[in-house]
C-alpha cells in the first residue's frame, strides 16, 4: 500500500478558491477543523417536499440553511458561490444523473432552493483528536458509501432508502468513534450500525454504490454513518424534474468551525 500525500490543510477560502480554479479530488481532511456541507438545490416547488423529508429525516439530512430562490450565498461562508466553489457537482433531470461538471452557473435557474446539510467529513476532525485513523485519508480514497435496507419516512413526493458512509476501526476504538461522532449532530451524530453489513443489505463492502473501496485492516470493524447522500436516492426514485447536488464526497467547505456545533 502506498502512502499519498495528506491534504493541504488549506483555510476554507483557499480551498474553495482552489475548487473555483478547477480543482477536483474529495475533500475528506481538507480545512480540519470547519463544518462541511452536502448541498442539494431543487426547484422551489419542490422545497417543501425536501424541507419535509430533511425533517423527518434528520440523521441523514441534519440542515445548516437553506437559501431563498435563486440564490446562491450562504451565512456559513458569505464571500462564497454555491455554483462553483465545490469540486466537483451533479446534475439530475428526471432522476437521472445527466452531468458531473465542476462548475453549475451554465445550469442554474432561478428557482433552485439550495439546502446545505450536515456531512460525516466534518466529525472526522474529532475522530483524529480521539486517536481514531481515518483508512480512506491514509489510503487516498473516496469514502466508501452504500444503499441500504433501510427506509427513510417520506416526506412529501420524496421517499428512498438510508444511505450510510463506512469507515473502518479499530474494535478497541469503537467506543470513542460513537462518542466523538455523537457529539456532533449536525454532522450526522454516532453511528447506524457496527459490524457485519449484511444487516443494511449490503452485500459487498468492496462494492459501494458510491465512492471508493476501502481496506480494513487487521483488528478493524466497519462502522456506519448516516450519509448525506440520502437525498439523492430520493431524487432519483422521485425522477425529479431538475436538481443540482454535490458528487458523493466532493463537499462544500464552509467558514464555520465544528467546534460550534459540538454538543455534550
Amino acid at each position: 500500500m502506498t502512502t499519498p500525500e495528506a491534504p493541504p490543510h488549506l483555510s476554507p477560502a483557499a480551498a474553495r478558491a482552489h475548487f473555483r480554479a478547477g480543482g477536483a479530488r474529495p475533500t475528506a481532511g481538507w480545512a480540519p477543523g470547519h463544518l462541511q456541507a452536502n448541498l442539494v438545490s431543487v426547484p422551489s416547488d419542490w422545497a417543501t417536499d425536501l424541507e419535509q423529508f430533511c425533517r423527518l429525516n434528520p440523521q441523514p439530512c441534519p440542515v445548516l440553511d437553506v437559501t431563498a430562490p435563486g440564490a446562491w450565498h450562504t451565512g456559513l461562508a458569505p464571500d462564497a458561490d454555491l455554483r462553483t466553489d465545490l469540486p466537483r457537482y451533479r446534475v439530475w433531470e428526471d432522476g437521472t444523473l445527466v452531468d458531473e461538471p465542476g462548475d453549475v452557473r451554465g445550469h442554474w435557474r432561478e428557482d433552485l432552493v439550495t439546502f446545505l446539510l450536515g456531512c460525516s467529513f466534518t466529525f472526522e476532525n474529532a475522530l483524529t483528536e480521539a486517536g481514531i485513523p481515518l483508512r480512506h485519508v491514509e489510503q487516498g480514497r473516496n469514502v466508501p458509501m452504500y444503499l441500504t435496507n433501510r427506509p427513510c419516512r417520506p416526506g412529501g413526493r420524496l421517499s428512498g432508502p438510508l444511505v450510510v458512509s463506512m469507515r473502518p476501526v479499530p474494535a478497541r476504538l469503537v467506543a470513542g468513534a460513537w462518542r466523538a461522532s455523537a457529539s456532533i449532530p449536525a454532522a450526522h451524530g454516532g453511528p447506524v450500525h457496527v459490524g457485519d453489513g449484511a444487516h443494511l443489505g449490503i452485500r459487498d463492502l468492496d462494492r459501494p454504490d458510491f465512492g471508493d473501496r476501502v481496506d480494513l485492516l487487521p483488528g478493524d470493524v466497519p462502522v456506519f454513518w448516516a450519509c448525506g447522500v440520502t437525498p439523492q436516492a430520493a431524487l432519483m426514485a422521485a425522477r425529479i424534474p431538475f436538481a443540482i447536488t454535490h458528487a458523493p464526497g466532493y463537499m462544500f467547505i464552509t467558514d464555520a468551525r465544528d467546534k460550534e456545533y459540538r454538543v455534550a
